[in-house]
This record gives structure tokens, C-alpha cells and sequence, in this order.
């Protein structure tokens, strides 16, 4: 109580009126607020619902598009291959023979047809010289006689002895179209390997030893297109050494390679479990998952101990055939769904971007090879109507807090300048009583010394009666002060403009302020440019206004007696500078300098005796002059205060 009771007046309505309004302000927004944290949870609550609603079609539509490929897979028989995408593909296994739709998809097989082979006994004679004698033109001699055979095993296995003997006995060329016609050879194989296959590496490593790099890099590249597409029905073993030899002679790497690697790895894989399954010792899923060289591939089977009939899809075919079209048919839009096998690694390279709660369907539940994730959009997923409520909410809300704001700014400054202007009216009324004050008290002891008879000689009464006059003079000035600046208030001063010479003008000043001058031991230095041409001024209301200047200027430079006003031309101005060299005025001040009842904090510091009014006239009487006021100031070195007249406007 007492801490409120210490604060002024003006500070308790200015506290008061703040909690008047900003308080019901910051209740309406908090309220506005709360209502908007219910809106949104509960818009929440409805959208995992529909995200839940969702995982369940998701779900159903996933199962409804296996079951439809399964169907295909079982109709299919050998011929109307299913697969539509590049990383899939329909495999048959049937006792130790394996067939694959489309051809070209595996790049190697689990077991490979056994293929005929020339008996090796045939070509012993040949290699005695070849590798006991090294006598490779007698070892020539003798394969060629079966190159004439009429069995392509046997005509195959001659000509590749013949292209090694050239080759050992330097003739390259030679060499080079020996292999040449061994890559005709088809169906034939050496120890698991095509013939052609065999024909063409051995090229490629011919062409290295002749130094023909260019020859070799497109002997490489169309040996690698053939491999990646399969041409080759090659083993695990027989493929990963070739491919290492074609990528040591042209170094690329596709990502088609990896898909179909991992593929041919997730065939072999399902060939290990049938295997297993027909032995008794394993069983074969219906539907399962498999991760290979980082892919996810899905399986569907078919299953017996005789037969097995098996869709192998990688993440691109998944997306295409399954995916994408549940996607098509949920009504739920902007959802993103994520598969994840056993281990919860994605099946398809799609990141869920919400980090809010997600729908999750978990194969023990669902039936289907992964786990489900479904997760929304968040904010985009919220009704049109609920975006509308809330902006319009938030908008109305905002208006209301801009207009609290504005009003209770407006109110604020318009009392806190209601209360600034009753201060200085107070102490307005205070400093003209006080001026009031001072020569009555002199002219009330001046009449009870002569009333008493205390003045005995001539001499003192007239000095008695010559301070009477200074002090009904001071009065009189005073009092008609007060009038003016009230006539000025009221815009009733009507100004007689006529030519005046503004450097007379200023010395008659000077001279009727002299003895106010004197008293207070200051010395007023007159300069004034004779050059400067006649204005057209109301010279009562000027001399008003350099009389308030000079006032001033004794005022507020106790000690430093001089004072000096100037007149000259300033460009298109007449200016009237009046410079002292007193307190000064900080750069804060001198804004507020005319405004009627200031006074500065050196009169107030001081102690000077003023009423406030002086420089309110100054700028009320130059204004009406069409001129202005100009202050250079700065506190401890004195003030310059400049009228300037425009000369082509007077």
C-alpha cells in the first residue's frame, strides 16, 4: 500500500488504465487460444482415425493384388510370362531342371544343363606335343584333323586347342580368327562353359597382349551387354569370374547389374529351400521375404515335391504392380506407406517424412510378407472448412488484439499528454507566482518604509521611487506577456506588417533592453550588416520575440557577461542570431524547446526564474512571419538561437 500510495498520480491512472486493457486483451488471446489447441487436437483425433481407416484399405487392397498375381502365377503354366517390371521374374523348378520367364532376367543359375563334351582322350596325341615337346606347330598338325569332324563337340574342342597353339607360337592373327569361329559354336561347352563365351574371353585376353586397348574396350563392352542380358546360362562361379575379368578390362557399373544380381542371388536362395523341402528337412512359404545385396525381394510359390512355380519381385515391380495401384483406389489422399520386412528395414525406398504417430499393421495380423506403415501429411490433411475456421478465428482474433493495442496506445499517450501538459500548466502557475511574487514583496516593503516615514531625505525617496517604477514596469511586462501569448493561443494577435529595417530594429531593442542588461552585468555586442535589405515584419511582435531571446540569453549565462545578436543575409534569408555562451542545451531538449510551459533541466537544476513561455512566443511570432527558428546548442558551450525571414516571401 505504501509502495502504490509513493507512485505519482499521473503513473497509478497510466498503471491503472494499462490493466484495464491489456488485461481483458491477453485474456481474449489466451481464450482464443485454448479454443484453438481443442480445434486442433480434436481435428487430431479425426485424422488418425481416417489414418487408421486407411491402413486398413491399405491392407485389404494389398492382399486383394497379391491374391491377383498369385492367380495369374497359377495360370500362367510355362508360356505367358507375368512380369511387367525388370526386377522380376517367373521361375519353374522341376526336379534339376530350371526354367525362367522372360529369358535374360538371371544372370546366372543354380545348376545348368549337363551338355556334351568331345571326350578328352581324343586330343591326347595333340597336347603331348603341346605341352611334354612344346612343339605347337606339330600339335597344330595334329587337331586339325578332327576340325573336320562332323560332331560340333569334337570340331569345337580341336579349334580351341588350335587357337592356344597359335597363340603360344605368337601368331595372334591367327589366333584371333580361330576364336573367331569358335564363337559360332553354340550349345557347346568346355568344363561348364559356352564355347562362345570361352571364344570371346579368350579375344579379349588376346587383345590385351597385342597392346590394341581400343579393340579390347569394345570387345569388353559388347562381351558385358551380353552377359548382363543373360545370353550365357552360366553357374554362380562361372559368371562372378567372367564379370570380374569384363569389369578389369572396361570399369563401369549399372545399377541394372545389382537388381538382377540380387535377383539371381534370391533364386538361388528359393532353389536352397526347395531343395531342402523335398528332402524333408525345410518347407517352402507361400509368401516370404528375402534381402539380398540390400534389396527386398518378395516371393510367391506354388509348391510341390515335384514342381515349383515362383514369382520373384524386386522394389521396382512391387511399387508398379502393387502399390500403386492401392494408392489409386484408398480415398485417403497425401499418405505416405512404407513396407518393411522382418527386420524392419523398407521394402521400397520410400522415407516416411511425418514424425508423428503412424498406423502399423504387423504381418501376423495382416497375413502379408511385410509389416504396413501408414502415415499422413499432417496439416495438409485437414479439411478445407477446419483451415477457414481457424484462419478466420486467428484473423479475428489479431484484429481484435491490433485494435486493444492501437486504442490503449492512443489512450495512453493522449493522457500520459494530458497529464504532461496539467504538470507544466502546475508548474506554470507556480513560476508565475513566484514572478508575481518577487516584485510585490519589493514594492510592498518599498510602500511600508514610506508609509512609516522610514525615508527621512530626498534623495532616498527618489530612489525608493525609481525602484517602484522597475518593479510596476516588471509587473506590467509580465501581465502583458501573459496577454499576448494568450491572444497568440487564441489566434486574435492581428500583425501590422510594413517595411522595417531590421538593423535599427535590433539596436532600439538592444537600447530599452539595456538596463535589464546592466542590473545583471551583462554587455550586449550589436553586428549588423548594412547591406541587408529592408523586411516586411510586424516590428512590435519582432521586437517581442528578440526581447524574449536577449531574456533568455542573460537568463541561462550567469558569469559570462556577453551576449551577442546579429543580423545579416543568409542566402534568400534575413537571419537574426542571438549567441550566448551559458548552460547549453542537450540534443534531447531542444525538440521540446517550444512548447508553451517547458523549461529545461538547466532552469530547473539552476533555479532561473521563468514561466516557460518565452520561446513559445518567439516561434508563435516567427511562424506567423512565414520563417522559422534555428537552435545550435550543446550543453557547457553555449546557445545560438537564428530567426530566419525569407526575403522573397516578406
Amino acid at each position: 500500500m505504501r509502495f502504490f500510495e509513493s507512485v505519482p498520480p499521473s503513473r497509478r491512472l497510466l498503471a491503472l488504465f494499462l490493466a484495464l486493457t491489456v488485461a481483458p486483451a491477453a485474456g481474449l488471446v489466451w481464450l482464443g487460444w485454448r479454443l484453438l489447441e481443442q480445434d486442433r487436437a480434436l481435428e487430431a483425433q479425426r485424422a488418425l482415425e481416417r489414418q487408421d481407416h486407411a491402413a486398413d484399405l491399405v491392407v485389404n487392397a494389398l492382399s486383394r493384388q497379391i491374391a491377383i498375381s498369385r492367380q495369374q502365377l497359377t495360370q500362367s503354366g510355362d508360356t505367358s510370362p507375368l512380369v511387367l517390371a525388370p526386377d522380376a521374374v517367373i521361375i519353374a523348378f522341376q526336379q534339376d531342371s530350371i526354367r525362367d520367364f522372360p529369358v535374360g532376367r538371371l544372370l546366372y543359375y543354380p545348376v545348368v544343363p549337363e551338355a556334351r563334351e568331345a571326350p578328352v582322350g581324343l586330343f591326347r596325341s595333340g597336347e603331348d606335343f603341346e605341352f611334354r615337346q612344346r612343339d605347337y606347330a606339330k600339335a597344330i598338325e595334329q587337331f586339325r584333323s578332327f576340325a573336320a569332324s562332323k560332331d560340333p563337340a569334337i570340331r569345337a574342342g580341336a579349334e580351341l586347342r588350335i587357337a592356344r597353339n597359335q597363340r603360344k607360337s605368337g601368331n595372334f592373327q591367327q589366333a584371333f580368327a580361330t576364336y573367331d569361329r569358335l564363337a559360332s559354336f553354340g550349345g557347346i561347352f568346355f568344363a561348364g562353359v559356352p564355347a562362345d563365351l570361352t571364344a570371346r574371353s579368350a579375344r579379349c585376353f588376346l587383345l590385351e597382349e597385342m597392346g590394341r586397348a581400343e579393340d579390347l574396350q569394345h570387345e569388353a563392352s559388347a562381351l558385358r551387354e551380353d552377359l548382363l542380358n543373360g545370353r550365357f546360362r552360366l553357374t554362380r562361379p562361372v559368371y562372378q569370374l567372367h564379370a570380374d575379368q569384363v569389369r578389369r578390362w572396361s570399369a563401369r557399373t549399372e545399377a541394372a547389374e545389382q537388381a538382377r544380381l540380387a535377383l539371381s542371388d534370391g533364386v538361388e536362395w528359393l532353389w536352397r529351400e526347395w531343395q531342402k523341402a523335398r528332402s524333408g528337412t525345410g518347407s517352402v512359404a507361400d509368401t516370404t521375404t528375402v534381402r539380398m545385396l540390400g534389396r527386398c525381394l518378395t516371393i510367391l510359390s506354388d509348391s510341390t515335391p515335384e514342381r515349383l512355380t515362383a514369382l520373384v519381385a524386386g522394389p521396382h515391380y512391387m511399387e508398379v504392380e502393387w502399390l500403386s495401384p492401392v494408392m489409386r483406389t484408398i480415398p485417403a489422399k497425401r499418405l505416405f506407406i512404407s513396407l518393411r520386412d522382418a527386420d524392419g528395414n523398407p521394402v521400397i525406398a520410400q522415407t516416411l517424412v511425418e514424425s508423428g504417430r503412424q498406423s502399423v499393421r504387423l504381418t501376423s495380423d495382416t497375413g502379408l510378407p511385410w509389416t504396413v506403415v501408414v502415415a499422413s501429411t499432417g496439416s495438409r490433411m485437414e479439411p478445407e472448412s477446419l483451415t477457414s475456421r481457424r484462419r478466420l478465428l486467428l484473423a479475428g482474433l489479431a484484429l481484435a488484439a491490433v485494435l486493444v493495442i492501437t486504442t490503449g496506445y492512443a489512450l495512453a499517450r493522449s493522457l500520459s499528454r494530458e497529464l504532461d501538459v496539467a504538470r507544466l500548466k502546475s508548474e506554470f502557475v507556480a513560476a508565475v507566482s513566484h514572478e508575481f511574487r518577487t516584485p510585490l514583496a519589493t514594492l510592498r516593503q518599498l510602500n511600508e518604509n514610506l508609509a512609516d516615514g522610514r525615508v527621512s531625505t530626498d534623495e532616498r525617496r527618489s530612489a525608493y521611487y525609481q525602484a517602484q517604477v522597475r518593479a510596476t514596469n516588471r509587473l506590467s511586462r509580465l501581465v502583458e506577456r501573459l496577454l499576448d501569448f494568450g491572444r497568440m493561443e487564441a489566434g486574435a494577435v492581428r500583425y501590422q506588417f510594413e517595411p522595417v529595417n531590421l538593423g535599427r530594429l535590433a539596436r532600439d531593442v538592444v537600447e530599452e533592453f539595456e538596463h535589464v542588461a546592466t542590473t545583471s552585468g551583462h554587455e550586449i555586442a550589436v553586428t549588423v550588416d548594412p547591406a541587408l535589405p529592408e523586411v516586411h515584419a510586424d516590428p512590435d511582435a519582432l521586437g517581442q520575440a528578440l526581447w524574449n531571446l536577449l531574456d533568455n540569453a542573460i537568463k541561462y549565462s550567469p558569469g559570462r557577461p556577453a551576449v551577442w545578436l546579429e543580423a545579416e543575409r543568409e542566402g534568400d534569408f534575413a537571419a537574426i542570431r542571438v549567441r550566448d555562451e551559458g548552460f547549453g542545451i542537450s540534443r534531447g531538449e531542444q525538440n521540446q524547446l517550444f512548447r508553451k510551459f517547458f523549461r529545461g533541466s538547466a532552469a530547473r537544476n539552476t533555479h532561473v526564474k521563468g514561466t516557460g513561455i518565452g520561446l513559445a512566443m518567439v516561434e508563435h511570432i516567427v511562424r506567423a512571419h512565414r520563417g522559422r527558428v534555428r537552435v545550435v546548442s550543446e550543453p557547457g558551450k553555449g546557445s545560438t538561437f537564428t530567426i530566419l525571414l525569407k526575403l522573397e516571401a516578406l
